[in-house]
């Protein structure tokens, strides 16, 4: 599983990863970034939470972070 420190690691990654690959609109990363900042969970988990992506997204985006 991957941990809060690895994903914060590669943030401007995941983030850039999260616009170029999957279109998310910066509403829907701030709303992430925001929920995460109060401890609501990591970015990817808090997007599929908000029903921001899908499980299939979520998946991708977990595939993602283990390969960076």
């Amino acid at each position: 599983m991957i941990l809060k420190h690895s994903i914060y690691s590669n943030y401007s990654k995941l983030i850039q990863f999260l616009k170029d690959e999957l279109a998310m609109s910066p509403g829907s990363l701030a709303i992430a970034e925001k929920a995460s900042e109060q401890n609501l969970g990591p970015i990817p988990m808090v997007l599929w939470q908000y029903g921001l992506i899908t499980i299939e997204e979520l998946d991708r985006i977990y595939d993602w972070l283990e390969a960076v």
